[in-house]
């Protein structure tokens, strides 16, 4: 048996088809679970619940934690800690291992050139700091340029890009993020380990990803650059930019999130160049 935390994003999704490859087993659990594969089985709560994690983690080989919190600081204060204490319990408990899906907040913001898994821990954002990578896929709805690119421009808007456009900045396709999470859940020579999970290694700008949105929807290539003090001026009216504010560095600056380490491991693993990732993204859109 594996079980997937929080199993209704986009990772949780696209990781329980994922698992089918290794188990024929699979527990879906969120608030509100529904089937990924006809095998599945579905167990409703809330993971911030230390008995209802007991329960749902039992009998699990594997348990993955797929948390995708409301990208408010405080809703992470409260939740982040009794999830994460919650699961560990309940994982040393039941004996299971655990696979933890996480972000970059927590790296020096000196080293984002080249962000590798011996990268020094020093946050400077409170997120970081609580919580010690960008995404963009098909079933994904919240990440930073599926907001401020694709949705604008889906809407017939001028799309935004939030810090200087002429930096590069490494984006996760989480149709790769899920597959190499499964994988790496499987192979038992990775725990006790952080992973890069694959990135497109090719280093584009901001500007050029809104270039790729704009070739695939056949829309103009002009967008609005947003600086940190013009972020949180918009925050003030939508509350996703003001949480946005202190996590600018991370695009004022170049951004290179490095996984030669996952590739040095796994040579086969094919990861999805920019132009089709964002085709893909487009067209379950249409």
């Amino acid at each position: 048996m594996q079980t997937i935390l929080d199993a209704g994003g986009a990772i949780g999704k696209t990781l329980a088809k994922e698992i089918l490859k290794y188990d024929a087993n699979t527990r879906l659990v969120s608030r509100h679970p529904s089937k990924i594969n006809e095998s599945d089985e579905l167990m409703a709560g809330n993971i911030t619940n230390k008995t209802f994690v007991e329960k749902a983690v039992e009998g699990s080989e594997i348990v993955y934690l797929a948390a995708g919190l409301k990208y408010n600081y405080k809703v992470w204060l409260v939740q982040w800690p009794l999830i994460i204490q919650n699961v560990l319990d309940a994982c040393k408990k039941s004996g299971s291992k655990l696979v933890f899906f996480d972000n970059a907040y927590m790296y020096d913001p000196m080293h984002l050139e080249n962000l590798t898994e011996e990268t020094s821990i020093r946050p400077v954002s409170k997120k970081g700091k609580l919580r010690a990578a960008d995404f963009y896929g098909p079933l994904v709805n919240t990440s930073v340029m599926i907001e401020t690119v694709y949705k604008r421009m889906n809407a017939g808007k001028k799309p935004m890009w939030l810090g200087n456009p002429d930096a590069y900045h490494s984006m996760t396709y989480t149709i790769d993020a899920a597959k190499a999470t499964a994988l790496l859940a499987n192979t038992t020579d990775t725990y006790q380990q952080v992973w890069h999970l694959p990135t497109e290694m090719e280093r584009l700008t901001g500007r050029q990803w809104v270039q790729q949105f704009s070739k695939e929807m056949n829309k103009p290539e002009k967008f609005i650059s947003i600086s940190g003090k013009l972020t949180r001026l918009i925050g003030v009216l939508v509350p996703f930019f003001m949480e946005l504010g202190e996590m600018m560095y991370q695009f004022d600056n170049n951004y290179f999130f490095n996984c030669e380490k996952f590739k040095g491991r796994f040579p086969g693993f094919e990861i999805t160049s920019p132009e089709k990732g964002v085709r893909e993204v487009v067209n379950v859109g249409r």
